[in-house]
């Protein structure tokens, strides 16, 4: 799975730009605000139709333009393949793959996955539970077409439901279409249970072996999966787990009420992080936490293949300045196999990796 050329157009800084990319390493290379994460961000658009930085598709439009269009040439299974993209402001995007419109933007993950790697991802750890939610969910939806429907259905239904919840003291009527909501909720959010346990599952496998071999074997990471307090066994039948989220709403139905908040469902999951039994999130040094959120990331990767046998492409975007020269070799001795790209600021740092493709940026022009 490859990227083989990328065309930009009035994306971000970009004004029109075509770029060919190595198939195996590809170093990015320029000063800071040149467009050096704006071309990872371009590629990871073009996996998962959003962005993994702006909060809406407007913000991905040059100053002064009218729309944005990204189109890349790739290689996967087995055959050529052409992503585009058209981001009109004011107006729905439009995805094609091969020219044949796409529905939803999960599909495109079929034709490219990518694993993107940022430096505030080293703060997965240390963050709260809505960062390793969205680190499940963007993994999650690369993976199961299934999941991805589910998510979206779930949030919809979420935001209702709060809507709902806000305006019944105005409107009381609005309260006799909860039981409707709850009940698809429910129905959304096991399907929601049942992919992340197993995810959840696999990625203390492979993210603890990462760890151990990262800390020289002297660290134990371990993972668990939190959910709501009804579900007694994450990997039981989702009819079970669909029981189980009822129970929960019907419990919290009257806090709910008065407080006006959805206080019931798997929107609030997390992942315990330990490290030698110790809660990381709490007690762990920022090395320590860093470590984990390395193996977080490479292990996502490890996944990917698992499931898919295709390597993804892996994005890391200015990640190497933030660590410590023992910490680069790892990443770097771990990122072997499949397309990569990495993004620096100064070229003489990277060393034997000048021997990939070496990209200058300079104001949004690529040389």
């Amino acid at each position: 799975m490859r990227i083989d050329t990328l065309r930009l157009q009035d994306f971000r800084n970009y004004t029109e730009q075509s770029v060919a990319f190595a198939p195996d390493v590809n170093v990015v290379v320029g000063g800071n605000a040149q467009g050096k994460t704006n071309l990872l961000e371009a590629i990871v658009y073009l996996s998962r139709g959003k962005s993994v930085r702006a909060r809406a598709d407007r913000e991905l439009i040059r100053f002064g333009a009218a729309e944005a269009r990204l189109s890349g040439a790739l290689f996967s299974r087995g055959r050529d393949f052409t992503v585009e993209a058209r981001i009109i402001a004011g107006r729905r995007r439009v995805l094609t793959v091969n020219q044949v419109g796409v529905k939803r933007a999960a599909e495109l993950a079929d034709v490219l996955g990518t694993v993107f790697f940022c430096p505030e991802d080293l703060f997965l750890i240390r963050d709260g539970a809505a960062a390793r939610r969205r680190f499940m969910d963007q993994s999650l939806s690369q993976l199961r077409p299934r999941y991805a429907a589910a998510l979206a259905e779930y949030n919809r239904l979420y935001e209702h439901k709060t809507r709902i919840l806000r305006d019944s003291e105005e409107h009381p009527s609005l309260l006799d279409t909860l039981p409707e909501f709850n009940t698809r909720m429910a129905l959304a959010g096991a399907v929601l249970i049942h992919y992340r346990a197993r995810y959840c599952a696999r990625l203390e496998y492979y993210a603890a072996a990462a760890h151990r071999e990262c800390s020289g074997g002297r660290e134990a990471l371990s993972l668990r999966y939190e959910t709501v307090k009804t579900v007694l066994d994450p990997f039981a039948g989702q009819n079970v787990l669909f029981e189980q989220l009822m129970a929960h709403q019907q419990a919290h139905a009257a806090a709910e009420l008065a407080s006006r908040l959805c206080l019931s469902g798997p929107h609030k999951d997390d992942i315990l992080v330990e490290i030698g039994g110790e809660n990381a999130r709490q007690f762990s040094s920022q090395g320590q936490t860093r470590t984990a959120a390395l193996a977080f990331k490479l292990a996502e990767r490890d996944i990917y293949q698992e499931i898919t046998g295709r390597s993804p492409v892996l994005l890391l975007d200015d990640v190497l300045s933030e660590l410590d020269p023992r910490r680069q070799e790892f990443v770097l001795n771990r990122i072997t196999g499949g397309q990569v790209f990495i993004t620096c600021c100064e070229e003489d740092r990277l060393g034997s990796l000048l021997a990939g493709k070496v990209l200058h940026v300079e104001q949004g022009q690529v040389s």
